[in-house]
C-alpha cells in the first residue's frame, strides 16, 4: 500500500512538472517567439544574415521603396531615391536600427502567434506597409543638403504625418561601398545613424526659442522689456559676445535679430531651475518617442553653473545639445496652439490592429505649451522670417521660423533652421540641421527654402 502511495506521488509530481514546463514553454513562446523566429540565422527569411523574404514598403503615393523579389530584397529603381530614403526604410543587414525594416521587422515578415512565418515561407512575402513619407520630397531634401552631412525633416503638425526625413551621410543599399566598415578617413562617420531621430548637436540660436518660452512663463513683463546691447554682455565670470551691437532692443526684436546679449541676460535672470524646467517641458533631459522609436534625449544640464555658463546656455552654446526631431516637435507645438502631435511615419498597414495602434500613438502629445505663449511665439517667429530672413525665401508660405549658427570646437558651425507654415492647407513644420555647414543664413535657410517650395508645389500645385 505504501509503495502504491509513493508511486502515486511520483506520478503526480511528474504530471505537475509537465504542466509547469508546458506553462513555461507557452509563456516563452508568447514572449520570445517573435525574437526566435526573426533571428538572422533563420534561413527561411535571411540569406547571409540579410533579410530577403518580407513585405513591401511603399511611400504615401504608392511608390515602392523596397520589396522582396526572387528571393532577395529589391530597393527603388532610382539611385537618388534609394539614398534619400535609406534611413527611413533601413538596410537589410539591420545596421540602421531606426529603419522600418528593423522597427517593424516581425510585421514585415508576417509573423503571428498561430502560424509563425508559415505564410511568408509559403508565399515568399510578408505584410506590406505604406509610409507617410513622400519619396520625391525626400529627394528634394537630399539635394538641398548638397555635399553637406546633416538632416532635414518635415511633418504635418496637425496629424503627425512625417512626409520627409533625410539623413546624410548615406549610401546606395544596392551598391554598398566595399570600405564602409573599414574606412578610417571619417567619410562614413555615423552613416548608420538617422541624424534626425538619434543625433545630438549644439543648437545655437534655435535654442533661444526655448529661452523665449521660459521667459514668457516666468517673467511677467518680458514682452515690454528692452535690453541694451553693446556687442557683449559682461559677467563676473567672463564676457558673452554678441553678433552685433544692437543698442536698445525689445524682446521681440532681440529674438528676431538673434541678440546674444539679450538672451544671455534673460537666461541669467531666469536661473538654472526655471530654465531647466522649461527645457524639460519641451523634451530635453527625457526620452521622447517618434516614428516608432525613442529619440535621443537632448541635454540641458546647468546644475551649479555660474552666470557666464548660464548666459552661454541661453544662446544654445556651451554644453547644450539638441535632437533635431525634438526641435521640429517644438516648432510644431508652437504652430499647433501649444500641442505637439507625435510624429509618425507609418500611414497604413495590412493589419488594422497595427494601423490603429500607430494612430492612437500619433494623437498623444508629449510636449505642451500654454496656448497664449504659443500664439505669441507664432507672432515673433513670423516677424523674424519677414524682417530678418525675408519672405522671398518662402513665397506665399506665411513662414515662421528661427535660425541657429552653432559654434563647435575647431570646426565650421552647425547651420540650423526650425520653422513652420501658417497656411491652412500647408500645416507643416520643418527642421534643417547642416553639420558644420557654416552660416545659417547662407546654408540652412536656402535648404529650407528649396524643400518648402517643393512641398508647396506638391500640395498646391
Amino acid at each position: 500500500m505504501r509503495n502504491t502511495v509513493r508511486r502515486a506521488y511520483v506520478v503526480y509530481a511528474l504530471i505537475a512538472a509537465f504542466f509547469v514546463g508546458l506553462g513555461f514553454l507557452s509563456y516563452s513562446y508568447i514572449v520570445h517567439g517573435q525574437t526566435w523566429v526573426t533571428n538572422r540565422v533563420n534561413a527561411h527569411l535571411y540569406t547571409n544574415r540579410q533579410l530577403t523574404s518580407a513585405g513591401a514598403v511603399y511611400d504615401r503615393n504608392g511608390k515602392v521603396l523596397v520589396r522582396s523579389k526572387n528571393g532577395e530584397r529589391v530597393f527603388n529603381t532610382d539611385y537618388v531615391t534609394r539614398k534619400a530614403t535609406l534611413h527611413i526604410v533601413g538596410d537589410t543587414q539591420g545596421y540602421i536600427a531606426t529603419g522600418i525594416q528593423s522597427i517593424y521587422r516581425s510585421y514585415l515578415i508576417g509573423y503571428d502567434l498561430v502560424n509563425g512565418v508559415y505564410k511568408t515561407i509559403r508565399d515568399g512575402t510578408g505584410n506590406d506597409i505604406t509610409l507617410t513619407v513622400d519619396a520625391g520630397l525626400c529627394v528634394s531634401a537630399y539635394n538641398a543638403l548638397g555635399s553637406h552631412n546633416g538632416t532635414i525633416a518635415v511633418y504635418n503638425y496637425k496629424t503627425g504625418d512625417v512626409i520627409c526625413m533625410v539623413s546624410k551621410p548615406t549610401y546606395d543599399p544596392d551598391n554598398i561601398p566595399s570600405d564602409i566598415n573599414t574606412d578610417t578617413s571619417g567619410k562614413y562617420d555615423g552613416i548608420y545613424l538617422n541624424r534626425c531621430l538619434s543625433g545630438l548637436f549644439t543648437p545655437g540660436s534655435t535654442f533661444k526659442t526655448v529661452v523665449a518660452i521660459s521667459a514668457m512663463e516666468n517673467i511677467p513683463d518680458i514682452k515690454k522689456r528692452t535690453f541694451t546691447c553693446t556687442g557683449k554682455l559682461r559677467t563676473e565670470d567672463g564676457d558673452i559676445i554678441c553678433n552685433s551691437k544692437h543698442g536698445e532692443i525689445s524682446f521681440k526684436k532681440a529674438y528676431a535679430r538673434s541678440c546674444n546679449s539679450a538672451f544671455a541676460e534673460i537666461a541669467i535672470e531666469l536661473g538654472e531651475k526655471k530654465l531647466t524646467a522649461t527645457a524639460q517641458e519641451l523634451g530635453f533631459n527625457r526620452s521622447l518617442s517618434a516614428c516608432g522609436v525613442d529619440l535621443k534625449a537632448g541635454i540641458f544640464n546647468m546644475k551649479n553653473a555660474d552666470k557666464y555658463q548660464l548666459g552661454w546656455s541661453g544662446i544654445g552654446q556651451g554644453t547644450v545639445l539638441a535632437n533635431p526631431c525634438n526641435m521640429m516637435m517644438i516648432a510644431g507645438a508652437i504652430a499647433n496652439s501649444g500641442k505637439a502631435v507625435t510624429p509618425q511615419i507609418v500611414k497604413s498597414a495590412g493589419s488594422n490592429k497595427l494601423t490603429e495602434l500607430i494612430s492612437d500613438f500619433r494623437n498623444q502629445s508629449q510636449i505642451s505649451i500654454d496656448p497664449n505663449i504659443a500664439q505669441y511665439m507664432q507672432e515673433i517667429m513670423r516677424y523674424t522670417v519677414k524682417n530678418s530672413y525675408g519672405d522671398d525665401y518662402f513665397p506665399g508660405l506665411k513662414m515662421c521660423g528661427k535660425t541657429g549658427t552653432a559654434e563647435v570646437d575647431n570646426k565650421r558651425p552647425h547651420s540650423w533652421f526650425i520653422g513652420f507654415s501658417q497656411r491652412e492647407d500647408m500645416p507643416y513644420a520643418i527642421v534643417v540641421m547642416v553639420e558644420n555647414g557654416g552660416s545659417s543664413q547662407a546654408v540652412a535657410i536656402p535648404a529650407a527654402s528649396k524643400v518648402m517650395k517643393a512641398l508647396k508645389a506638391t500640395v498646391v500645385g
